[in-house]
């Protein structure tokens, strides 16, 4: 059995972040982020959290400060940093499987990028330069893209890397759905809540093996479920329609 996290041990690594916080005069201020935020996480959730740093100190600094201590402290595993406007992200492995999103930015720009945000203490900014989402029309583009790779793949005999690109048309389209219905498709948040017949018509688009015939019928479906999701680029899809189903049904 898969032996996981505790919700006191989550709990646990919040209250002690927090308390470094309180006796660290170069952070004022905290959130939540993500789905613990505002009650939506479940004990599989991960701890995502916010600090905002004084602006005369470099955010890195205290992430570095902060990473000398949680690394032994928790036996914690330095996965990767994420740089988002002023936001620095570095993710951490904890034992249990539980996920550390621990996150600096400069007070003057402490605030909520989006909904999932919950403030602990201090004070936040309204955020001017919220980045927007991918646009369905960057979306299409790409799933078209990845279209015509897939199938050079196959014919390059390439099954690995074809299964790589039919994949990731799908997770296109799937994100072209979400957009259209107001979700959110973003690391495939959202990709549960679409309506069943949606996900049903993504099923076929599975690749079940590394062969020719079936990657060209996963591609294939994988396209007509693109089209049937393109109503916000509808004059675009109408363009490229023809050269799509053509790349998916001649042998």
């Amino acid at each position: 059995m898969l032996v996981v996290f505790s919700i006191d041990d989550r709990d646990g690594l919040r209250d002690r972040l927090l308390a470094m916080a309180f006796t660290d005069a170069r952070v004022v201020g905290s959130a939540l982020l993500g789905s613990l935020a505002h009650g939506e996480g479940d004990r599989w959730s991960d701890l995502d959290i916010m600090f905002a740093v004084v602006d005369d100190v470099a955010v890195s600094e205290v992430l570095d400060d902060w990473t000398a201590t949680v690394v032994p402290e928790f036996d914690a595993v330095q996965l990767f940093d994420l740089a988002r406007g002023p936001i620095t992200y570095r993710v951490f492995l904890l034992p249990g499987h539980l996920e550390l999103d621990l996150s600096f930015t400069p007070a003057s720009q402490f605030g909520p990028g989006g909904p999932n945000f919950r403030l602990l203490f201090g004070e936040t900014v309204e955020q001017r330069f919220e980045q927007p989402p991918t646009s369905a029309h960057e979306l299409f583009g790409y799933a078209v893209h990845h279209t015509l790779h897939a199938r050079v793949a196959i014919e390059r005999d390439r099954y690995w890397l074809a299964e790589y690109w039919i994949s990731a048309v799908r997770d296109y389209a799937l994100n072209l759905a979400c957009l259209h219905r107001g979700l959110d498709g973003w690391y495939g948040r959202d990709f549960d809540r679409l309506p069943a017949e949606v996900l049903e018509r993504f099923d076929d688009a599975l690749v079940r093996a590394l062969e020719p015939g079936e990657l060209r019928r996963a591609l294939r479906h994988v396209v007509e479920g693109l089209l049937e999701e393109s109503s916000d680029v509808q004059d675009m899809a109408d363009k490229v329609k023809d050269q799509l189903r053509e790349l998916v049904s001649v042998p």
